[in-house]
């Protein structure tokens, strides 16, 4: 059994662009050591966070092996295939798709969209008995999720049916036993999570693709007819599009005065929620809801998202005209939905204020709200914060100051002379000692401004044309000796970014310890080469005396010989 959430993260692949926070619509990821964690309680299984991660660090858990295992102890297992096989599929026959799938083992395939059309006339009747009433889709898990845990007080206005999958489940179950196994493929995450003591297992299409190719299913040589058990569906096959639910309420006739209302994507659905209520309502009103944008058709679990207006084609031009057939027996689709809020901290204004201090944010013009944290403000990043879920390296501006800060004390902590200037040769940072080399009128300057920041060099110093030239050419590294007011000043020019920052570090060098440094180093550098002159004249006296020896070794051992 595999015990990952349904969506976790690599931890090695994740690169600290948080993307996935600012993705997230519910903020269900907490930041440690810089990578970025799911909070399971939290997560309502959009899948969003997958599809926006740029390296793939956010995973689907895969579900295969649990699936092979379950072909291997039972007898029957079918195949709950979800409608938007169409847009995932299209280029496939469905009965070829059938027959590929029961190469993989499967003892019959058969389509969700028949629990959907279940659900289609129990939301009806509802529709009927509730008639001043809301009633919001239990379609997507996703957003029964997002309801349960955010928005507690809408839970009464949910439709007390079950899922189409579990619909369709149950179907499966009173048609062809309790013990058949059942294994639900389509585009969705959060059908991992949802009650497996209704059907077994839950894939993606992208599993589905992958078993294939593990089986190396041959297309070609596949038969052409079989068809869905215990018979095809029609209207339900609207469901993965939205509105589609409402076109399958539609065809079970629904009282005539319903206002239908359709939304989806999370953050739109959140805003159609906000404020509302059922008091003093004349009619019933019907909400559908799915968790992503335009449908189930863009789902997590899908080979390609987009193209929703084609999609939207061949769902629509697909899917069969209502069909009146009898199941052998009706199950029983009712469901209840409770709160399972997630209590939102609230943090006193000392304690965001505290927050935002340990990020540099000291007032309030600091509070940039550039959302590159992932977060849509300031403020919110303070809370997260305070409730561990970030960190302050997430802070570009923060880490930008704190870099030049560290640049700045070390700047100002060397012993040399060093100015930064721009392309217009504008100080942009300086040390004392660049304003004690130079003297003059950059030291009647650095009385208002210690730094000399926005001063112009060729109105300190008559060598600034060495600048000019060195940003214009874009010169690495340049190192030149000059004289200035009786003194020797060895500059050396290097380039921070390419003709628009340059760097200048100045070293008088007629000091006495710049002298100092120079003799030790011109010492250090003749006491090289004598080593060096001696270890040479050794191996030479060596390698001679060993030639003479050999020469001589071999005259005696000749003159020795008795012969």
């Amino acid at each position: 059994m595999n015990d990952q959430k349904p969506i976790y993260t690599e931890k090695t692949e994740c690169q600290d662009c948080y993307k996935c926070v600012r993705g997230c619509p519910v903020k269900a990821i907490r930041v440690v050591s810089g990578s970025a964690q799911v909070i399971p309680e939290a997560c309502i299984l959009c899948g969003h966070c997958t599809e926006v991660c740029p390296v793939g660090a956010k995973k689907i858990r895969n579900d295969l092996g649990e699936a092979i295992r379950l072909l291997k102890s039972k007898k029957q297992v079918f195949v709950s295939l979800a409608p938007s096989y169409r847009t995932e599929f299209s280029g496939i026959d469905s009965a070829k798709l059938i027959a590929a799938i029961l190469e993989l083992g499967f003892f019959g395939v058969s389509e969700t969209a028949l629990g959907a059309q279940v659900v289609s006339a129990a939301c009806a009747d509802l529709l009927y008995r509730e008639a001043g009433s809301i009633q919001i889709s239990s379609a997507c898990p996703s957003v029964i999720h997002l309801i349960e845990q955010y928005y507690p007080h809408l839970v009464k206005y949910i439709t007390p049916v079950v899922s189409p999958l579990q619909a369709h489940s149950k179907l499966l179950k009173a048609e062809y036993g309790d013990e058949v196994g059942i294994v639900f493929i389509g585009p969705c995450v959060a059908k991992k999570n949802e009650t497996k003591d209704i059907f077994d297992v839950a894939l993606t299409f992208s599993d589905l693709r992958r078993w294939f190719n593990l089986k190396s299913i041959d297309w070609n040589a596949l038969p052409s007819g079989y068809g869905f058990l215990p018979f095809s569906a029609a209207e339900g096959g609207l469901y993965p599009i939205d509105g589609g639910m409402i076109d399958g309420i539609k065809c079970c006739n629904p009282p005539q005065n319903t206002l239908f209302m359709s939304f989806s994507g999370v953050q739109d659905i959140v805003e159609a929620l906000e404020e509302l209520d059922s008091r003093h309502l004349d009619r019933p009103v019907f909400i559908e809801t799915l968790a992503c944008p335009g449908g189930c058709v863009n789902g997590p679990g899908v080979s390609k998202r987009g193209s929703t207006a084609q999609k939207r084609y061949r769902v629509q031009t697909e899917t069969p005209p209502p069909e009146q057939r009898d199941l052998h027996a009706i199950p029983n689709i009712s469901a209840t939905y409770s709160s399972r809020e997630i209590v939102q901290e609230r943090h006193s204004k000392s304690e965001i204020a505290e927050a935002l201090l340990k990020i540099g944010k000291k007032r309030g013009e600091d509070e940039l709200n550039c959302g590159g944290c992932g977060y849509d403000s300031c403020r919110d990043f303070a809370c997260a914060l305070i409730e561990a879920k970030a960190e302050p390296a997430m802070c570009v501006s923060y880490l930008r100051k704190l870099a030049q800060n560290k640049a700045a004390a070390l700047i100002k902590a060397m012993p040399s002379g060093v100015v930064i200037v721009d392309q217009h040769l504008q100080i942009v940072e300086s040390n004392a000692p660049f304003i004690s080399i130079i003297g003059g009128d950059a030291a009647i300057v650095s009385e208002a401004d210690p730094d000399l920041e926005g001063a112009y060099l060729e109105r300190l110093i008559p060598f600034h044309g060495l600048f000019a030239d060195a940003i214009q050419d874009g010169t690495e590294v340049q190192i030149q000796d000059i004289r200035y007011n009786g003194k020797i000043i060895r500059l050396t020019l290097f380039s921070i970014q390419k003709h628009i920052l340059l760097g200048g570090i100045l070293q008088d060098i007629t000091e006495p310890v710049i002298q100092r440094e120079q003799i030790i180093e011109k010492a250090q550098e003749v006491m090289r080469k004598n080593l060096t002159t001696v270890q040479q004249i050794a191996f030479l006296l060596g390698e001679n005396a060993a030639d003479s020896e050999v020469l001589l070794s071999s005259i005696v051992q000749s003159f020795s010989s008795k012969d």
